[in-house]
């Protein structure tokens, strides 16, 4: 039988959950006569609306979860902003201004680490040779294990025919 409460009664319940001091939710349901997963359900929805309803300081992120793309936009928007400015837009945003400078150094490390990565023709020629001069001696020493193993294997049934003829 599944019994609708009203939104007062959802109220005061829940103020008497949140004011219970050290009363266990269990005993504030059983009290109310509503079952305790309804009760746990109620509050959740509260936190949820209570959560939706403060200023967007809570529902920010926190900086090391901001996106590589988040990142930039939020250097693009905060270029050339110095002082009051620059903390004012770092409140509305829930960052701090040291953030915006390590994610400045970060993006320019990459990039001088990018234009030092372009390796020179001939620094990439002799990566090809040594690649395929490597390649080359892998498939030698795969070649010479293969043959390895064969002699072993027939090293292996020789000893066993010679066993059967003694016996």
């Amino acid at each position: 039988m599944n019994l609708t409460y009203s939104s007062a009664f959802k109220e005061q319940a829940l103020v008497k959950v949140y004011s219970r001091g050290d009363r266990t939710i269990q005993s504030v349901a059983e009290e109310l006569n509503v079952k305790l997963q309804t009760l746990k359900i109620w509050m959740k929805r509260k936190m949820k609306q209570t959560r939706d309803e403060l200023p967007g300081s809570v529902k920010e992120k926190r900086p090391q979860d901001w996106r590589v793309e988040e990142q930039l936009q939020a250097l693009h928007e905060t270029y050339g902003l110095t002082g009051e400015a620059l903390n004012a837009w770092c409140r509305e945003h829930g960052l701090f201004a040291h953030h915006l400078a390590s994610w400045k150094a970060a993006f320019c490390a990459v990039q001088a680490n990018a234009e030092t990565a372009v390796p020179s023709k001939r620094e990439l020629r002799d990566l090809k040779d040594e690649n395929h001069q490597l390649k080359r001696e892998l498939n030698r020493k795969e070649k010479a294990l293969a043959e390895a193993a064969a002699l072993l294997i027939l090293q292996k049934k020789f000893q066993a025919l010679w066993e059967d003829e003694e016996k």
